[in-house]
């Protein structure tokens, strides 16, 4: 009986971080709003695995409307050329916490600005109920390089909410559609 507990105990902790995540603390829309380029991403699940190699620093702008919801629009390579994808953020009652539906998960998920100095960088994670194939972790950059210090605190934020090394990229290479129109 020992053994079995102790198996099912660990694969619950594979599946799932024992982390709560929470809004930074008086945050604000109208500063995070504007040009960001993602930097960094942790991401654990099975079926990106494959496409890890391919990550690159990539570009995107946050603009907010007049309830507080987001829009982001990203700029990146698909496989035609490039592509510009637009994701609706929610506002909830927590300011820094949002809701969208993912249309690959086909599922509503919870996308928190855990960390942010506005005009430097950001961490944002994207999670429902922290499973490891529907959650991530995104560093964003006013600038398409970042100090150091900054990806090493986004790495240990990362490994803390239970995402293997493996998982937590920081690619050097600019995708090439980030710039060429914005």
């Amino acid at each position: 009986m020992f053994i079995y507990l102790t198996m099912l105990s660990a694969m619950l902790w594979t599946q799932c971080f024992n982390v709560e995540v929470h809004p930074q603390k008086e945050f604000d829309l109208q500063k995070f709003s504007g040009p960001w380029y993602r930097v960094g991403l942790a991401d654990d699940s099975p079926l990106f695995v494959p496409w890890r190699r391919y990550v690159q620093v990539s570009k995107g702008n946050i603009s907010f409307d007049m309830d507080g919801n987001v829009n982001l629009t990203a700029w990146g390579t698909g496989p035609k050329g490039c592509i510009c994808q637009i994701y609706y953020y929610k506002k909830t009652d927590l300011p820094g916490q949002f809701t969208y539906f993912s249309d690959r998960q086909q599922r509503v998920k919870d996308v928190t600005v855990v960390e942010t100095n506005y005009t430097e960088y950001s961490m944002v994670v994207k999670y429902k109920e922290l499973v490891k194939e529907f959650s991530q972790v995104s560093l964003y950059g006013r600038l398409p390089i970042l100090r150091e210090e900054i990806l090493e605190r986004f790495r240990n934020y990362s490994l803390s909410l239970g995402f293997s090394a493996e998982s937590i990229l920081t690619p050097s290479s600019i995708d090439p559609c980030s710039d060429s129109r914005h």
